[in-house]
């Protein structure tokens, strides 16, 4: 019923669409003769193309997983307390994004780093097409800036890499999980908390070691500890890593594919897709896309909506890019 609702949408959204450019059709023959309404022409064709835009946005976000909430890893790259520092800024970053989409967001677990900033963090973003959008930031990002943490105000380059993945459903039975082959751990949780939260080992750690169907081993670690109760956490965290090897189980099935047809593009885990710079200019620039923007501190402050939509239509060939040498940042 879901994937009859959404499919009618979309066709009514498109008869939309068609209807509005018929009008447009007329009211063009009609300027012909009557100058007065050009203006009118001009505004309403370019309402037209905002509108088209946003819906060839929402068909690309037609996958299966696209519509369903999203789990978040964010991962400082090396340079110690600079790749830190960069890794909060990214996480603030993504949850700032959140908010201005009115999803919901939670911090599942987080890593505090030894002078300042965060090692890691995990974040679920809750809301319709969470995933469909997050997916495109899986990758590096790059920070250029004069690091504050620098006595001599040199200039610094940070890597920090971000990955997300489809939280799955609730009464998904196709993973299944090898008790022989998990490792469970348990410790206190950090950050602000009352007793139980500090005293008391209620943050769990779930390690699950397993070989895929193409022989590949893989180490899985998903962790838990914004609830009170070890039960709460534990049954998060297994939900977490449940998530986690479906994300990897179809990676594989996609990197089949791409084997298959040659031609698919993919997005490695190590591959740089933006950098961040801020001194001595500042402009964040999309590498897939070529989509730059010089207002560095709205981008911070969650202003991405426009580099995730560029790359959905990218990646679906609405949007062609030019294959030129590229200015290095």
């Amino acid at each position: 019923m879901q994937e009859l609702s959404r499919l009618k949408k979309e066709r009514d959204d498109f008869q939309k669409l068609k209807a509005r450019v018929d009008d447009i059709e007329e009211l063009v023959e009609l300027a012909r003769a009557d100058d007065s309404l050009a203006a009118q022409v001009g505004e309403e064709f370019s309402h037209l193309v905002e509108d088209l835009r946003a819906q060839e946005v929402a068909v690309m976000l037609g996958k299966p997983d696209d519509k369903k909430d999203a789990i978040l890893t964010i991962n400082a790259g090396q340079g110690g307390t600079e790749a830190c520092d960069w890794a909060e800024m990214l996480e603030r970053m993504y949850t700032r994004w959140g908010e201005r989409q009115g999803y919901k967001v939670r911090m599942l677990d987080e890593l505090a780093g030894e002078g300042a900033g965060i090692k890691s963090a995990t974040l679920q973003i809750e809301g319709e097409n969470a995933f469909g959008y997050l997916k495109t930031e899986n990758g590096v990002h790059r920070l250029v800036r004069i690091s504050p943490y620098d006595a001599n105000a040199r200039r610094h380059t940070s890597f920090a890499s971000v990955y997300a993945y489809p939280v799955i459903e609730e009464d998904n039975t196709e993973i299944e999980i090898n008790p022989a082959l998990l490792q469970r751990d348990t410790f206190r949780s950090g950050g602000k908390g009352g007793q139980n939260v500090n005293k008391v080992e209620t943050a769990v750690r779930l390690t699950y070691k397993y070989t895929d169907v193409e022989g590949n081993p893989h180490t899985v670690i998903a962790a838990c500890q914004e609830e009170r109760s070890q039960f709460q956490n534990g049954e998060r965290a297994m939900k977490m890593l449940k998530s986690r090897i479906a994300a990897i189980e179809r990676e594989n099935e996609e990197a089949r594919l791409a084997s298959i047809e040659g031609s698919k593009k993919k997005i490695s885990w190590g591959s740089q897709i933006r950098s961040y710079v801020f001194q001595p200019y500042t402009m964040v620039k999309d590498h897939r896309t070529k989509v730059a923007k010089t207002d560095v501190h709205a981008v911070m402050d969650g202003d991405i909506t426009e580099f995730m939509k560029s790359y959905l239509l990218y990646e679906g060939g609405k949007l062609k890019v030019s294959e030129g040498a590229e200015e290095e940042l």
